[in-house]
């Protein structure tokens, strides 16, 4: 676990980090599975991001500790046991994944029962994992950017316009039916905690859970358009909607299918693209979905912002109070920032999950 104590307008940090002791028990390694559909779609990499230009040292292995669930290799992604985990996979932010798929294993008391579920729109990272995480239980899901690319419109940062973004609206389509529940995290956090103390989230009769943030001014995420037409701002009525990172969720994937919500968010980016309600790419069509039906989930669970705004990508703080994932929400990346020597503060806490070495 991870406190930070704020000072005088900008911090000292007092840290004390406890790292879980797995049990040195062996366990026979566990296979990566291949998405059935992934080949069907598989596309020669562009000269532009060959594979070879990245190199991840191997991390420790992690093994569970002796009071954790017996976890069986052959039942493979239908173990009730398992923790599932969704996380994007591109080149871009692939340091990042790395880093968060290794602060995940670092802090949990059963590693060996993560298992985790990459969303790719690219060829050749499964093996960039495999090379960092040789007994990682996982399994890669092509994600096709056509699906989305029409309803994407322009936002305020380029970055939040790529597909790759949406991929997390089609989880209930993209992962088998037998998973019932699945965390998704953003690729540029690291977690501090147990990740199985996230996963007992209850969600109640909600569908997803998620810190809430009802100090935020909720009006800006949406455009003046929106808020003056009843029939788009009518969407809350009966709610108190508040404002939620979607970078850090609990989905309860069950009740999600069953409504149906994949096509309710694709509705409101169709409005999206005609009527202009919103500026900030994904996040909005599941403010007008889910926000005021939230689980509230403390937040602890996502110190977000810490890359800064959208356009500057400015220092920040963290709240007070205990922290278990921080989030570089923001256009500030700390791999970017520790690489041009010109890191914030709570960058360097970033560093130590960090794998990436430049190829010899």
């Amino acid at each position: 676990m991870l406190w930070i104590m704020r000072f005088s307008g900008l911090f000292s940090a007092a840290l004390v980090i406890t790292v879980l002791s797995p049990s040195l028990q062996s366990f026979p390694p566990a296979e990566a599975i291949r998405s059935s559909h992934l080949d069907a779609y598989l596309r020669f990499q562009t000269s532009d991001t060959p594979p070879h230009r990245f190199s991840f040292r191997k991390a420790p292995v992690f093994r569970n500790a002796a009071d954790c669930a017996a976890a069986d290799i052959d039942s493979g992604v239908c173990n009730p046991s398992l923790v599932h985990v969704a996380i994007t996979l591109d080149f871009e932010y692939l340091r990042g994944s790395i880093a968060a798929v290794h602060s995940i294993l670092q802090h949990s008391a059963c590693p060996e029962s993560v298992f985790f579920h990459f969303l790719v729109s690219e060829t050749g990272l499964e093996s960039l994992v495999r090379s960092s995480f040789p007994e990682l239980k996982f399994k890669v899901y092509y994600f096709d950017p056509e699906i989305v690319r029409t309803l994407i419109s322009t936002s305020v940062r380029q970055a939040l316009e790529q597909p790759l973004n949406y991929a997390r609206n089609y989880l209930a389509d993209l992962l088998e039916p037998c998973v019932r529940r699945v965390i998704y995290l953003d690729s540029d956090l690291i977690v501090v905690d147990d990740i199985a103390k996230l996963w007992r989230t209850k969600l109640g009769s909600k569908t997803i859970g998620a810190p809430e943030y009802c100090h935020a001014n909720f009006t800006k995420y949406f455009t003046s358009a929106f808020w003056s037409d009843e029939r788009f701002s009518g969407a809350f009525q009966g709610r108190k909607p508040c404002y939620f990172n979607t970078g850090v969720m609990v989905i309860d994937l069950e009740r999600w299918r069953r409504v149906g919500y994949t096509e309710v968010i694709e509705k409101w980016m169709e409005i999206q693209k005609s009527d202009r309600i919103y500026e900030l790419g994904s996040l909005p069509p599941f403010l007008l979905v889910f926000a005021g039906e939230v689980a509230p989930i403390e937040h602890r669970w996502n110190q977000h912002g810490l890359g800064g705004d959208n356009v500057r990508g400015s220092c920040r703080d963290l709240h007070p109070g205990p922290v278990s994932l921080l989030h570089w929400s923001g256009s500030g990346k700390p791999w970017f920032r520790l690489d041009s020597r010109r890191p914030c503060p709570l960058d360097t806490l970033w560093a130590p999950y960090d794998l990436y070495g430049h190829s010899r």
